[in-house]
């Protein structure tokens, strides 16, 4: 665990660099800058790319992951990549053609609630294939075990960007509509300093000739495809469907909530980045006690991390929604717990995720991904008819709640592993005490004071009790190390 802990670490930071200069763009710049309409606009188009994303790459992302290691010889590692780049083509290319000739009836049906839409309709497919190939190239980093530098490049450049991008539209020295274009410009550039990078590292001879393992390399692709599509329905499609029930405004309260929950998986997010591929090679190896290993110590670790942050979230958003001073996202308070909770769950499940896509049992996860997505359009169709946009909220975190339990079940049953240990209901008291002690606490200041006293308070208490528990051997280390 020892580079796991250390790149994740980094990552950490850097996602919370990222987190925070994406926290100042959604909770202050966005809000007062944009107008709803186009915030929204904004949020929709972003989103319906990264549903299309894992189509138009052909789930190379994965796919490099998963084999590359599994080569022994630079030749056979260069036609693999050489074939991970040109395959994703042969679906881009057809699918350009295929919507430029069908844009119009595209076009209408995606903006019949929202009449806004139309215009930029085109740039979700041009967004997706910027999306698709950054994730192809931060995969080259994944597997030399260098995720920090893409880490960044994917988590502040883009926000940096936006920022600026934001600051220019306040200071009139561009349209809200040359933001829109200019927000898919930053995308592109973002892809090609990953290109860059990426080769800098490891820069495959172009070889037109695929690997002899094709058949299982396309085989694994096309779950992955269907996988990878299918999560991102689960991810985005709250709000994709919220502008063809409700005003396109709706969408932007949403994202608010949905972005403030979605800090809780920074955790994950970092370090899925290096314990992915080495959840890889391991398999690769054949070496299941590592596997188990790193299973339980990646969910203690996670929860441990997220535990603090659902508290320091959720204690205090009602302060932050204050703080904002817009009564129309203030609706985001209950999302944001909602939420949360699907988060949490996340992050206690562990590289669950990375075993399942890189087993022999990766068909699994297809099918687990295709129940999820099928299940997340339905509810959603029915809360948010119902409830509006907290209904939203509701179906993502039911769904991600029973699969992800089916899913830790069917690797126990498969794998004869699962992540949790009775440090882990330690954390889960922990965090559920805590939470019953401070949720009541009005100390009746301004809110930036609220926060920073209660953040205090939770913090120490939470982090000494994890230390003096000593529930993870991990996170003591890393405490002496860096406090």
């Amino acid at each position: 665990m020892g580079i796991v802990v250390r790149q994740s670490f980094k990552n950490t930071v850097i996602l919370f660099l990222g987190f925070a200069i994406g926290g100042v763009n959604v909770l202050f710049l966005y809000t007062n800058f944009l107008h709803d309409d186009y915030y929204g606009l904004v949020t929709f188009l972003l989103s319906t790319a990264a549903i299309l994303l894992p189509l138009l790459v052909f789930g190379m992302q994965h796919t490099i992951v998963k084999f590359f290691t599994s080569y022994t010889t630079k030749l056979e590692r260069d036609r693999f990549l050489t074939s991970a780049l040109v395959l994703p083509l042969l679906i881009i290319i057809p699918l350009a053609l295929i919507g430029t000739m069908a844009y119009e009836a595209i076009a209408n049906w995606i903006s019949t609630e929202n009449a806004i839409i139309k215009p930029y309709t085109y740039l979700i497919f041009l967004v997706a294939v910027f999306m698709g190939y950054f994730e192809v190239f931060y995969a080259f980093s994944k597997i030399q075990l260098q995720s920090v530098i893409g880490s960044f490049i994917k988590e502040v450049f883009a926000r940096i960007c936006t920022t600026f991008l934001l600051l220019s539209v306040y200071f009139q020295w561009i349209t809200e509509i040359q933001f829109i274009y200019a927000i898919v410009i930053v995308y592109g550039i973002r892809m090609l300093i990953m290109m860059l990078y990426a080769f800098s590292l490891y820069r495959p001879r172009f070889i037109l000739k695929p690997p002899d393992n094709i058949k299982e390399v396309l085989s694994y692709s096309f779950y992955i495809i269907m996988a990878g599509s299918a999560s991102g329905i689960l991810v985005e499609i709250d709000k994709f469907m919220i502008p063809q029930l409700e005003q396109i405004a709706q969408v932007a309260y949403y994202s608010v909530g949905v972005y403030i929950a979605s800090v809780v998986g920074i955790p994950s997010r970092a370090m899925q980045q290096i314990i992915n591929p080495l959840t890889a090679k391991e398999l690769n190896d054949n070496n299941l006690a590592e596997v188990g290993n790193l299973y339980q110590k990646s969910s203690l670790t996670l929860l441990i991390a997220g535990g603090l942050l659902f508290l320091l979230i959720n204690l205090n958003i009602k302060d932050l929604y204050q703080l904002l001073n817009k009564p129309e996202y203030a609706v985001g308070v209950l999302i944001v717990l909602i939420l949360s909770v699907a988060e949490l769950y996340k992050l206690a499940m562990g590289n669950n995720g990375a075993i399942l896509t890189n087993s022999k049992y990766y068909k699994a996860f297809f099918y687990f991904s295709i129940a999820m997505a099928v299940s997340v359009i339905v509810l959603n169709r029915w809360l948010i008819a119902a409830i509006g946009i907290d209904g939203a909220a509701l179906a993502t975190t039911v769904v991600v709640l029973l699969f992800g339990t089916l899913k830790i079940l069917y690797v126990k049953k498969k794998l004869q592993m699962q992540p949790f240990t009775v440090k882990t209901i330690k954390v889960l008291l922990l965090t559920l005490v805590l939470f019953a002690v401070f949720y009541s606490i009005n100390l009746g200041l301004h809110p930036l004071l609220n926060m920073a006293i209660k953040s205090i308070l939770i913090t120490v208490l939470y982090v000494l009790a994890i230390y003096k528990m000593n529930i993870s051997e991990e996170v003591n280390k890393l405490l002496n190390n860096y406090l």
